[in-house]
């Protein structure tokens, strides 16, 4: 494997729209959500591991969610995991992880993958990543990023326009495009040179963080003030004392909609985000009528288009139900159309104002 690849392994979300499964305490990347035997965050990490040298890949996460880091990727050591003491989106963790690799690897390239995406076909991913690895080699100053080809015109994704290259898989990213309308979404797909942003980026550590001086100082002197902490024993403490102070925005904000040098590589895997139960139900086995069942038995009567999750292997029965959510929790029962499923994050704060954080 290539000494001088290395994965940024981002893990601190709380997946809300997966509520009442995922929760603060225990989001969802640290469940076996697909029910494969291994969680998530397992899952993407033996991914990139394919590639990636294992004691070269970080993980990024909340603080709270050090014991289960560890509990869950056993072999990974206090340095690989970098424990944000606040929530401040992606951009902020991706330039202190990059500046921690530097230090460690002046030659270093670098991935960014979230740690709840779902990718059937993981050979294809690694030649993917590998083009894009070396593309960056080939020109240091780079930015690249993985699309995901669509099948549907989906509203709930970010799109990326790029300038076709018909000699390469290496190609021209145009704009970047926030979540569409159903029409518009229906226009990027009969225009052929859209692709779903999937948060899946390549540089070398030096060239992001050269646009990081450029396109955001603020946060760059915020973070290079730490250098000399960086892969010490007092690396947490100074990211603890001044990781609040960082702007709270995405990469594709800070960095990627700025910058001059980005290019995208259609993707040659299948690909979700996992990102609701909605989702969840298209990569799952379902019976005669669309329903999904998980560590469920049903009897099941004029019920079409339904995915129901209990805790311990109950007898499920519906009659005359149709497209619905249907997830039990020790504590929360939740019974939700699937039409309406993007509401779940607001009926997880309704929860939380009237019942209080425990439920959330």
């Amino acid at each position: 494997m290539n000494k001088n690849y290395y994965a940024i392994l981002m893990a601190g979300g709380v997946g809300s729209r997966f509520w009442p499964v995922s929760k603060k305490k225990f989001p969802k990347q640290f469940h076996d959500i697909l029910g494969t035997g291994e969680t998530l965050i397992q899952r993407t990490f033996n991914r990139l591991a394919k590639l990636i040298p294992e004691e070269n890949i970080l993980i990024l996460t909340n603080g709270m969610y050090n014991d289960l880091v560890k509990q869950q990727l056993p072999n990974v050591t206090d340095n690989q995991i970098v424990l944000e003491p606040v929530m401040r989106n992606t951009a902020p963790c991706i330039l202190l992880s990059a500046l921690k690799i530097q230090k460690q690897n002046e030659d270093a390239m670098m991935v960014v993958a979230p740690s709840d995406h779902w990718i059937e076909d993981e050979d294809a991913f690694v030649a993917d990543l590998q083009t894009a690895f070396d593309a960056c080699q080939r020109q240091d100053n780079l930015l690249m990023t993985l699309g995901i080809q669509p099948t549907f015109p989906h509203t709930g994704y970010g799109y990326i326009q790029y300038k076709e290259n018909t000699s390469s898989a290496i190609n021209k990213v145009l704009n970047f495009k926030e979540k569409p309308d159903y029409h518009t979404a229906k226009e990027y797909l009969s225009a052929g040179n859209y692709v779903w942003n999937a948060g899946i980026f390549v540089w070398s550590a030096k060239a992001i963080t050269e646009e990081f001086k450029i396109h955001n100082p603020t946060m760059y002197e915020i973070f290079a003030e730490g250098e000399s902490y960086y892969n010490t024993t007092q690396e947490q403490r100074f990211i603890n004392e001044n990781y609040e102070d960082a702007e709270n925005i995405s990469i594709d904000y800070a960095i990627m909609e700025k910058a001059e040098n980005v290019c995208v590589i259609p993707a040659n895997f299948d690909w979700n985000d996992l990102g609701s139960w909605g989702a969840l139900h298209d990569e799952l086995d379902r019976d005669e009528h669309e329903n999904v069942f998980i560590n469920a038995k049903s009897l099941t009567q004029n019920a079409s288009n339904n995915i129901v999750r209990t805790l311990g292997n109950k007898l499920v029965v519906l009659k005359d139900i149709d497209n619905y959510i249907i997830v039990e929790d020790e504590e929360v029962l939740l019974v939700y159309p699937r039409g309406d499923e993007q509401g779940i994050k607001e009926v997880r704060n309704l929860a939380k104002e009237k019942f209080g954080e425990d439920l959330i």
